[in-house]
């Protein structure tokens, strides 16, 4: 369906909206749960349908020449804001277009992209920011194909890395910054918490440090978020630059998609797009709109599994078999302290996925892993279900043994993210599990 109210002299059209979005009523400023359900949609441009269509199409008509050439203008960066109307589902769709507006509303981006994978989000971040001779700094651990990605193939073309620990202070991110920025930094990578140790990083810290050091252009900020955000951290708020997600995770929320998400400034943001533009990285119409849908639970969903990995958690904690239990809500004094710092400066609540540290090796991990009944045994995380696995032996197999072991990565490690069941049977099933051990 065609409104031709929309269009200018040009043909361009705005992002299926003839008027402007509500966000506020009577001078309240709307909470991003609400916005869900309608922000970034207008029904009187599809036929009146509650719920935005899958638009299923190749290609978009344009109404005239002008804006034909007008849109690919901002598709190939010679105009920045990518294109003014719809072009071609490589670089644009209204599925995407309205989930990247209510990606953008979570933590008050300006702006937002759509992705295929998170991976497919994290690899486009780096091929529109680095190139060879550049080094990225970064903090550790980070997802293994995150770091593959860094050390094994960014590495073939040329591009070096410096790393430094999660829970790093302010005087050991200095010392990595001052050594970097004897070359051309390009890239802050960070990921927080780190996967799969549940680690802190301190993007005040390091937002300070960049400061400080660079006195001219400063490397950009990214931070992946996924383990949790947007609900419980807005790393935007604490002097990120630019926000990663594998919105496989909780913005997906049931184990039935894979896409990436990344947020920031419309600079930042319109550099990102112009290499997805390039390499067709977007990800399709049918898994953003089953996004759309997600994200209208999304508070509801990880609010549930947040009040169940506290309890679960507690039972956990002084269980005879259990060496420890890497859960940020036990932040406290002595060795936690920094941590617990940072914790109460960056995060508004604790999460739902955390390291389960028990006492013995690989046997001791597989056996509690062979024996649940209610949690699966599978990769991933913040699905409605509750998941276990084994990082070393699965996620992290990749990682050389010497980083694994600097890292924490142990062999008696399993990373467990509490669904929305009841919580007194997910306790049940891992008091029975824990038998096995």
């Amino acid at each position: 369906m065609t409104d031709e109210t929309e269009a200018d002299l040009t043909g361009a059209t705005p992002r299926r909206r003839a008027k402007a979005p509500v966000e506020k009523v009577g001078g309240r400023k709307l909470r991003p749960a609400t916005m869900m359900m309608g922000h970034g949609y207008d029904p009187m441009l599809s036929e009146g349908s509650l719920k935005p269509p899958i638009f299923l199409t190749s290609t978009f008509v344009f109404p005239n020449a002008a804006a034909g050439k007008r849109h690919f203008e901002g598709v190939t960066g010679k105009r920045p804001g990518g294109a003014d109307g719809l072009v071609y589902s490589r670089f644009n769709g209204p599925n995407q277009e309205i989930l990247e507006d209510r990606l953008a509303v979570w933590e008050e981006a300006e702006d937002a992209l759509a992705f295929s994978s998170g991976m497919s989000a994290i690899a486009t971040l780096f091929l529109s920011m680095v190139k060879p001779g550049d080094t990225i700094v970064h903090s550790g651990p980070l997802y293994a194909a995150t770091e593959t990605l860094i050390a094994r193939i960014l590495g073939r073309f040329g591009v070096h890395w410096l790393d430094f620990p999660a829970g790093a202070t302010r005087e050991e991110i200095d010392a990595v910054l001052a050594k970097a920025a004897t070359g051309n930094v390009a890239l802050i990578y960070l990921e927080s918490p780190a996967n799969p140790t549940n680690a802190l990083v301190d993007v005040e810290a390091v937002a300070a440090s960049r400061d400080a050091i660079f006195k001219g252009a400063k490397p950009p900020i990214a931070i992946d978020n996924t383990f949790l955000g947007p609900i419980w951290a807005q790393p935007l708020k604490q002097g990120a630059d630019i926000v990663v997600y594998s919105l496989t995770k909780y913005a997906g929320g049931h184990s039935d998609l894979v896409a990436g998400g990344v947020l920031g400034s419309k600079e930042h943001i319109n550099t990102i797009r112009l290499m997805r533009n390039t390499i067709g990285t977007i990800c399709d119409p049918n898994t953003a709109w089953m996004l759309l849908r997600s994200l209208e639970t999304l508070e509801l969903r990880m609010s549930r599994a947040g009040e169940n990995a506290a309890k679960v958690c507690a039972f956990l904690k002084d269980h005879p078999k259990v060496e420890r239990v890497g859960y940020l809500g036990f932040l406290e004094g002595g060795d936690d302290a920094r941590q617990a710092d940072i914790y109460r400066r960056h995060c508004i609540g604790a999460g739902s996925t955390f390291s389960l540290y028990l006492k013995g090796g690989e046997p001791e991990a597989f056996a509690f892993l062979d024996a649940l009944k209610i949690a699966k045994l599978a990769v991933s995380l913040g699905g409605t279900e509750t998941l276990a696995s084994h990082p070393a032996g699965m996620t992290h197999l990749s990682v050389p043994e010497a980083r694994k072991k600097a890292l924490g990565i142990t062999d008696n490690l399993v990373r467990i993210s509490i669904g929305v069941e009841d919580a007194d049977d997910l306790i049940a099933d891992f008091e029975e599990a824990l038998k096995a051990v």
